[in-house]
């Protein structure tokens, strides 16, 4: 069984010129008790996000299964650093726990497993990039990220991150009137004079 104390792998530079690292995910499936375990025993869930290791190859595989859990590993998985998406980094990155965001499907049918299992699809540290998702309706789920990947994406953050300042709103007051119709319209200050314009 992995544990998730294990170091991060040394980040490197794609060729794309980005930063990266190699990673695995690991799935974890465990049984449900109470009323709903009726129609629902088991739940699948992400148990972690793990350097990758030549090791591991490149297929999913099943780590341990006791009867009352099942651990898959599935490796081969990039995190690449964006420019782009620096302020989401960022965001990740000032939070009491920044985390790995990890966007995963179940199979339609039995693969590798006598059960449908779950595939992770990607993995992103970016809080962007992860609401995108979620705004898709796709399940994302996330898992703390050790220190010294922290480090890494708080020191992309300070080269890559440009705080963009904030635009001074324009009063109220000089906003152009328009009417029901959407037409300008004019404010006179002169007094109105006639029947029905507060004259006795």
């Amino acid at each position: 069984m992995l544990s998730s104390d294990t170091p991060a792998t040394a980040p490197a530079t794609a060729p794309t010129g980005r930063p990266t690292l190699d990673v695995a995910v690991v799935m974890r499936r465990e049984r449900l008790h109470g009323p709903s375990s009726h129609w629902q025993p088991w739940r699948w869930t992400l148990d972690s996000v793990q350097p990758d290791e030549p090791g591991f190859g490149t297929e999913p595989r099943l780590l341990r299964d006791d009867g009352g859990a099942q651990q898959w590993l599935h490796p081969g998985f990039k995190v690449e650093l964006f420019r782009d998406e620096a302020e989401g980094y960022h965001l990740n990155a000032i939070t009491p726990t920044p985390c790995w965001f990890v966007l995963w499907r179940m199979d339609e049918e039995a693969t590798l497993s006598t059960e449908p299992i779950p595939r992770p699809v990607v993995v992103t540290l970016s809080y962007y990039e992860a609401g995108r998702w979620l705004d898709a309706q796709e399940t994302v789920e996330q898992v703390p990220a050790p220190a010294e990947v922290v480090d890494w994406v708080r020191a992309f953050v300070d080269e890559h991150y440009v705080v963009e300042p904030k635009r001074r709103r324009r009063p109220e007051s000089f906003r152009s009137l328009v009417d029901r119709f959407g037409n300008a319209a004019s404010v006179s200050t002169e007094k109105k004079r006639g029947r029905g314009a507060g004259d006795v």
